[in-house]
């Protein structure tokens, strides 16, 4: 079930929320937990069933690791849940792999990826090392662990909420008007990035791929709305995951900051997706050594970090390039590169982030790497493609006002104006009368756009 789907808006959304407000406190996870399986089983009846035995054993991995503080439990429960990732994502790219290198026609598996695997398996993941690490309390109530694993809110695409995040809010969290206030506020932004702006970059990109009569400036128009896109997308949902959280009483963390305005990749990647990121950093790039053992070392740490980072968002060569890219590029910075980012006018750096982001969402849209770099060199005019033609102006006309849009909203110059209203007084109560006014009104729009345009999956679903 999506977000941004009719029978989600208006009927299991405003059930949930009915039914979970009427129910009595010291049931509400389990209205909760009922939903998310609910949730789950509409997109994926038959998976219920793997991620439901996946939270039985990390709950009682968890126990077991508490009670007797064996590293070997431990080390077996992270293999139960590392090894099913493992099957359902990578069995048929190693099977691939092994057909390439030696020459054999091995049959391909083509097992489906449940969705949200990739999400709810880190969730566990951390849940479990933080036990073993004493950061949080073993959950004795099954109930409760199976409802933040399974929360619907951030259960197909995150954030990646960790366990220590909404450990107390498990067992009591507020609920209040401001709260409530906050979450409609926030889900309504992220709808209306994915269905406004995220769905119509969506619609430029794929006119795109299946024209013939490409330019120059036409592949550079692609590169920069799916970069556009990518972000939007992801943040959407996120805004969205948030503000269903906070409906029901939970402060998930923050998942973008902004990272467009970014004056290095190293400052993008502590503001794109943060979930993810500090995930690695926390519980791979750290236990590893980090920064502790020497230059050679961190390279080595930089490197596994995101030749894994890479590989978590899919099982393709593409996704492994684009994870290497960008940790080669955090070493350069780090050995010799920043110092010299550091002297150069911000807008050099932001063009320097820009740049180099555009190229790697090239390649992380890519099916194969021969996409990618026919992409890449058509950017560079290398295709023996014309500067620009009919086609492109046409689209390039149809779409410049949401391209202008998208841009502005990648930058906090729309935030920081509200917020420089709010300070006035008179102003904020005309804000405070506008914004429920404003929220029908993204309701109706999404609403009209939802009926023509009926499937509209986020990006990050495929992960």
């Amino acid at each position: 079930m999506l977000f941004t789907s009719i029978s989600f808006l208006y009927y299991f959304l405003p059930i949930v929320i009915t039914i979970y407000f009427i129910t009595p406190k010291k049931l509400r996870n389990m209205i909760l937990f009922i939903a998310s399986m609910f949730f789950y089983f509409y997109g994926e009846p038959k998976y219920i069933f793997l991620m439901l035995a996946e939270i039985l054993i990390a709950y009682i991995g968890a126990i077991l690791i508490d009670k007797y503080k064996k590293k070997v439990l431990l080390v077996v429960t992270l293999a139960i849940h590392i090894g099913l990732l493992c099957i359902f994502k990578y069995t048929d790219f190693a099977i691939l792999n092994i057909n390439s290198i030696f020459g054999i026609n091995l049959s391909l598996l083509r097992i489906a990826l449940p969705i949200g695997i990739s999400f709810y398996t880190f969730q566990i993941l951390s849940y479990i090392i933080d036990v073993y690490k004493g950061k949080v309390e073993v959950q004795k109530s099954f109930l409760k662990l199976a409802t933040y694993v399974s929360l619907f809110p951030q259960l197909i695409a995150g954030p990646i909420v960790r366990y220590e995040t909404i450990e107390k809010e498990l067992n009591s969290r507020k609920h209040n008007f401001e709260n409530f206030s906050y979450g409609v506020n926030r889900f309504a932004i992220g709808l209306a990035k994915k269905v406004l702006i995220a769905n119509m970059l969506g619609e430029l990109c794929n006119k795109f791929i299946i024209t013939d009569e490409k330019s120059i400036v036409f592949y550079w128009i692609f590169a920069i709305s799916y970069m556009l896109q990518i972000y939007f997308d992801f943040s959407a949902y996120s805004d969205m995951a948030i503000g269903l959280g906070r409906i029901f009483g939970f402060h998930f963390l923050e998942n973008f900051n902004y990272p467009y305005i970014s004056k290095s990749i190293t400052e993008f990647w502590r503001r794109w997706h943060i979930s993810l990121s500090s995930w690695f950093r926390d519980y791979v790039y750290i236990p590893l050594g980090g920064n502790r053992e020497g230059l050679k070392k961190q390279i080595r740490n930089i490197l596994i970090v995101w030749a894994l980072t890479g590989l978590w968002h899919g099982a393709s060569w593409n996704f492994i390039v684009w994870g290497l890219l960008f940790g080669c590029i955090l070493i350069i910075e780090k050995v010799f590169l920043g110092k010299y980012l550091e002297k150069c006018p911000n807008i050099i750096k932001r063009m320097y982030v820009l740049f180099i982001v555009m190229i790697s969402f090239v390649i992380f849209n890519a099916n194969n790497m021969k996409e990618a770099w026919n992409n890449i060199i058509g950017l560079l005019g290398l295709n023996g493609e014309c500067f620009i033609n009919a086609y492109t102006l046409y689209y390039l006309r149809s779409y410049i006002i949401i391209l202008i849009i998208a841009i502005i909203g990648t930058t906090p110059f729309l935030k920081n104006i509200t917020l420089k209203l709010r300070e006035n007084e008179k102003v904020r109560i005309f804000i405070n009368i506008l914004e429920p006014i404003s929220i029908i009104l993204i309701l109706i729009v999404v609403t009209a756009y939802l009926v023509d345009n009926s499937y509209n999956p986020f990006l990050y679903f495929r992960f």
